[in-house]
């Protein structure tokens, strides 16, 4: 742990192969046998997150991200409060399928030119839009991944946990039909505090 942890901070060798330190030190150590760890490695869990974040790679190598956020804006409208609105959905839709990170992040630039081009409005008052506008990106990124089981890592904790130490399987739709209806309330009500 404390070698990854070196390795992790100073970047000494790539993040990806730090991660595999357990899986060549731990049988060399006899710690565990190869094919407890490398079970761990290959868990169904690990390789849902890990079809998020492939996900999310071709949704930013290809712009989609982009075109999602446009549409969406285009069909809210103009009004400070419409666009809060549409980037909340968007930001929203879009952490139900990759990482709320990753989410805020796609999100994050397409607001950055929103916000510059109202400010060159002289009636436009920067802290009522940019603030809320930029508050409202983090929580629906948060809110947004609470739908699915794959919209944020703690999700996957909680069903791996839940899985090894209690043997209670949650599938992608059981925890679907918790956490939709969740977003659903709170978005609405979210967007009514910051307007």
């Amino acid at each position: 742990a404390i070698l990854m942890t070196i390795w992790w901070t100073t970047e000494a060798v790539p993040i990806y192969a730090t991660g595999l330190i357990p899986l060549v030190l731990f049988p060399l150590l006899g710690l565990y046998d190869i094919k407890a760890v490398s079970s761990s490695y290959a868990h169904p869990l690990v390789l849902l997150f890990l079809g998020g974040f492939i996900i999310a790679s071709a949704m930013e190598s290809s712009g989609l991200h982009k075109r999602i956020a446009l549409k969406i804006l285009g069909l809210s409208g103009t009004s400070p409060s419409k666009i809060i609105a549409g980037f909340m959905f968007t930001t929203a839709v879009l952490s139900m399928w990759v990482s709320n990170t990753a989410s805020t992040i796609m999100m994050l630039p397409i607001a950055m030119s929103v916000i510059t081009i109202f400010s060159k409005e002289n009636d436009f008052n920067k802290n009522n839009f940019t603030i809320p506008l930029l508050l409202a990106i983090a929580y629906s990124a948060s809110i947004g991944g609470a739908a699915t089981i794959i919209g944020t890592p703690t999700n996957i904790m909680l069903a791996s946990i839940l899985s090894d130490t209690y043997q209670y399987e949650i599938g992608f739709i059981d925890w679907f039909i918790i956490g939709f209806p969740v977003v659903l309330v709170l978005l609405p009500v979210v967007w009514l505090f910051l307007n």
